[in-house]
């Protein structure tokens, strides 16, 4: 039996003493667990089982101390201690704590729907080529992303994770992928995130541009739960096996001739069928998910700079890039307005309202106007100066042939013509106030004078209006 069991002679002559009982008449008939328990002792058994259970106790207690700042499995194993001296030992504190953690760390299937989601993360691994020039070895971060539904994978070297390459990254994903879909996930990094939050994250400005621009929206997992966007966190070791293993003993010379190469392996990945099917990853995109996507814009997104700027007396913003003048509505005179422009087009925004745009080119005049932003007199003002001489003239005609004599007259009065279009456009305005019949015959009274002007209309509609009270006091008096 010592032999066979690879055991001492004097451990089989223990158990057969603990086994062997001459007043048990039924020890023949006796289970494996009956017999276990002459072998190794009951009181052993209950010990050990009240230990164990004393360890759990524990452990359910200190589940979540782990994650604080400077907790360890040593102190928290020595406090164990503290409160239980005949506790175990370090490892099998440790074994039993690993289990415990795997029974609490279960695993959820999700299903993802056609087009909805995009998840992007960047490569914990970085890749590198060589400066021809220096012969510096140069590092790059590496983008991921990837469709959950079919699992098309995209991946691009940039040098850097700040705003202008990561922009860079979303836009050679959507146009690899030929389309948006309607949410992109990404982790906490700070390109995209400003403040990481489990409910109500905020996002970086170019996020709220890039969102508005391809019609989508940003989110974010949760601070320190990478599961929330497992199928990415997956396609990393994917790219790492498929991408980064093919090229490791080759070397480069450019970012651009890194990126080809990525791209060759890349595509000879996504055409590789699943296990044990015939259909690729290229394939359940084009049958499933491509046509769910939406449209790209015509053009890649570009980034615009934004400012915060006050308002001047003039209802005009002065952008420092060109030097021009661009107007608001003069209502935000004083205000400060935050302005986002590119080479193309200048939006102004108040309150996360958008009161103004305009678009930019080479030819532009320094100040750029629209008549809707000026106040109301600014606008007759501007409505003044674009008038010219036949334009007046067929006003001044539609109220009668003496006002169109005076109209001309006035437009004759001195060399000034500016001047002369003003006053022409006030005696016109007097219509408003007077009615055009009374303008038309205090025009025909001003023209028996040797001069006429704007005062002289003026002055006769007065001299009309009390001409016309005093014959009605007249009349009141006589009939009382």
């Amino acid at each position: 039996m010592a032999r066979r069991l690879g055991i001492s002679r004097n451990s089989v002559r223990k158990y057969l003493t603990l086994l062997t009982n001459e007043n048990d008449s039924t020890q023949n008939n006796q289970n494996d667990v009956a017999l276990a328990e002459r072998a190794y002792g009951n009181e052993s058994m209950a010990h050990d089982a009240q230990r164990l259970e004393q360890l759990i106790s524990h452990f359910k207690d200190i589940q979540h101390e782990l994650g604080r700042t400077g907790v360890t499995r040593q102190l928290l194993w020595q406090e164990y201690l503290r409160q239980n001296p005949d506790g175990y030992v370090y490892s099998h504190y440790c074994h039993h704590l690993n289990q415990f953690l795997k029974r609490l760390d279960v695993a959820m299937h999700m299903d993802y729907i056609v087009g909805d989601i995009i998840m992007i993360d960047f490569a914990g691994k970085k890749q590198s080529y060589i400066d021809t020039d220096t012969g510096e070895k140069i590092e790059c971060e590496v983008f991921i992303a990837i469709l959950p539904f079919s699992g098309l994978i995209f991946c691009m070297s940039v040098h850097t994770q700040r705003t202008v390459d990561f922009i860079a990254c979303i836009n050679a994903m959507l146009l690899f992928f030929g389309g948006v879909p309607i949410t992109i996930l990404c982790d906490n990094l700070k390109t995209a995130v400003i403040k990481p939050d489990k409910y109500e994250p905020v996002f970086t400005e170019i996020c709220g541009q890039l969102s508005e621009y391809y019609a989508t929206t940003f989110s974010a997992t949760r601070p320190y739960s990478p599961r929330d966007k497992a199928m990415v966190e997956k396609a990393v070791n994917i790219i790492y096996n498929h991408i980064y293993g093919p090229l490791r003993n080759r070397e480069f010379n450019s970012l651009q001739a890194l990126n080809a190469a990525m791209y060759d392996q890349l595509i000879l990945l996504n055409n590789k069928p699943y296990r044990n099917t015939p259909y690729s990853r290229w394939y359940y995109y084009e049958q499933h998910e491509k046509a769910c996507l939406k449209p790209l814009p015509s053009t890649p997104f570009i980034v615009k700079k934004v400012v915060l700027l006050t308002v001047q007396r003039n209802y005009h913003i002065q952008l420092s890039d060109d030097h021009r003048y661009y107007s608001v509505p003069y209502q935000y005179v004083g205000k400060k307005v935050k302005v986002l422009y590119d080479k193309h087009s200048v939006e102004a925004y108040f309150e996360y309202q958008r009161i103004a745009i305009h678009f930019r080119n080479d030819q532009q005049k320094s100040y750029n106007t629209i008549p809707d932003h000026m106040p109301p007199n600014h606008q007759r003002m501007q409505q003044i100066k674009g008038w010219n001489r036949d334009d007046l003239l067929a006003q001044a005609a539609r109220i009668g042939p003496s006002t169109q004599q005076t109209a001309a007259n006035i437009l004759e009065n001195s060399i000034y013509i500016e001047q002369n279009y003003k006053a022409c456009f006030g005696m016109l305005m007097l219509q408003k106030k007077y009615g055009a019949d009374r303008l038309e015959r205090a025009c025909k009274r001003a023209l028996l004078g040797t001069r006429v002007n704007y005062t002289m209309v003026r002055i006769s509609l007065n001299g009309a209006w009390i001409d016309q009270r005093n014959q009605e006091i007249t009349v009141l008096i006589t009939m009382d």
